[in-house]
């Protein structure tokens, strides 16, 4: 599923820029829509009436599961074991499992392990001694970003196209959306680019510590919010940046079969079509740096922007704004 994954999912979501809480690129939420609607159509190909699924009984997950298979098939029952058998904890599943001979790799067999999810996006770590927030992450932990101290030595420059809103190719080289995504994560793994460390607002209103690793996305946010500098009014980049909230707890809250999600959506892939061009950026050492940008839609005029020159934006122009603004804003 992995270019569904990537062209149905991940590039829409880009499209708003959409990030939670101001840091979370929504690397595990986005992937839930869609692994809900294949349960449904599993079931459906299966003639089952039943679902089920093992998010744990105080995340996220289970919300997302829940609401999307809802909003696909009114009428699935789902059975959630972690809640219907009072499960309290991870030790608690793999004592399960050791009871019932269910195999376990070698290395969450003693100890209780991170909780991990991962996919084309990211991968994310919970639990653990990451529920102390006086504990940093330990160096092992991290499995898709290379650290500072470990990145490449030298910075490396790629330029990434973009066409409607959507990255279509990356040094001049056409690639499909997942292989997009796969390029890029390689170029943010290799220099160290994409980890975070926070604290979040669960849907439920806790608050939890997740640590993330999103190279890829780290990088196409970026090189997005350029090619829109270029393309896009700043009236509808202020429109968008509006919606990015809103649209983000959609996603976040598992609501992204929601007719508001659909909604803002359309919006936002309308003001997508004219955003195309190239933009060229160097990695180095975990930072993503804008070297040049250009497009055929480019709202930049070099003459109405110059210092040195009028450009049909005179200075009585200028004075005229001012006192209007003035007027307006002093009633």
């Amino acid at each position: 599923l992995s270019e569904e994954f990537v062209r149905e999912y991940v590039f829409p979501m880009f499209r708003c820029n959409a990030i939670y809480e101001g840091e979370y690129l929504l690397g595990t939420a986005i992937a839930r829509p869609l692994i809900a609607k294949k349960l449904v159509e599993v079931s459906i190909q299966e003639g089952a009436d039943i679902i089920s699924h093992g998010a744990t009984g105080k995340g996220n997950d289970q919300i997302r599961f829940e609401m999307g298979a809802k909003a696909l098939n009114r009428n699935i029952e789902i059975i959630a074991p972690w809640r219907e058998w009072n499960m309290t904890s991870r030790t608690d599943l793999m004592n399960y499992c050791l009871k019932h001979q269910i195999p376990m790799p070698a290395s969450k067999a003693e100890d209780p392990p991170f909780s991990m999810d991962e996919n084309l996006l990211h991968i994310s770590y919970e639990g653990g001694i990451l529920e102390d927030l006086t504990e940093s992450p330990p160096e092992e932990m991290w499995q898709n970003v290379k650290s500072l101290e470990e990145a490449s030595d030298s910075g490396e420059i790629i330029s990434i196209e973009f066409k409607n809103g959507d990255p279509i190719a990356i040094n001049g080289k056409q690639f499909s959306p997942a292989k997009i995504l796969r390029k890029l994560n390689e170029y943010g793994c290799n220099h160290g680019i994409g980890r975070i460390d926070i604290v979040e607002s669960r849907a439920t209103g806790m608050k939890s510590r997740g640590c993330y690793e999103t190279p890829g996305g780290t990088i196409l946010l970026k090189a997005r919010r350029a090619i829109e500098s270029l393309c896009l009014s700043g009236l509808a980049i202020k429109t968008k940046d509006s919606l990015i909230p809103s649209y983000a707890s959609l996603i976040y809250e598992g609501l992204w079969w929601s007719n508001e999600r659909k909604r803002l959506q359309n919006l936002i892939d309308e003001s997508s079509k004219s955003v195309n061009g190239f933009v060229k950026i160097k990695l180095y050492k975990g930072n993503i740096i804008h070297l040049s940008k250009e497009s055929n839609n480019s709202l930049y005029d070099e003459n109405k922007a110059s210092f040195e020159e009028e450009g049909g934006f005179s200075n009585e122009d200028m004075e005229k704004y001012i006192k209007n603004n003035i007027l307006t804003w002093s009633k």
